[in-house]
């Protein structure tokens, strides 16, 4: 039998690369951070004067997206480790799975500090934000 060059080889390496590729972004787990609020809360609005604005335009924002709840009603679709009993409460979340939280709104500074050591510690990526966005 004569070995068959050609096509084949070619199709099997193009298959290879693109499964090799595309292999990462299929196994890249949901991560969000949960924002837990209510109506009148006014360290929810002093968040949303002070971080809300520009959240999303940040490395944290593209890495954990922000998904909004209210207290009362917790969605079906997260296992929280324990009750919610503060608002604002930022829950870290992989797969629909607490990972951390941050309980009430510390202030600027500090929300951004303790939110850079809850990824760090659960191994979310940050990616730097180029100067265009």
């Amino acid at each position: 039998m004569k070995r068959q060059s050609g096509p084949a080889p070619l199709r099997f390496a193009t298959l290879l690369f693109l499964l090799l590729t595309a292999l990462p972004f299929a196994a890249r787990a949901e991560v969000r951070l949960v924002m837990v609020e209510e109506a009148g809360c006014i360290w929810c609005a002093k968040w949303d004067r002070e971080i809300g604005p520009i959240y999303g335009k940040t490395a944290e924002g593209a890495a954990a997206p922000l998904r909004r709840v209210e207290i009362g009603a917790p969605p079906d679709d997260i296992a929280f480790e324990r009750s919610l009993t503060f608002t604002p409460t930022f829950v870290l979340v992989r797969d629909g799975a607490e990972l951390a939280r941050i309980e009430g709104y510390p202030g600027a500074d500090f929300f951004w500090g303790l939110l850079g050591q809850m990824m760090a510690e659960h191994d979310v990526t940050v990616e730097p934000r180029g100067a265009g966005g």
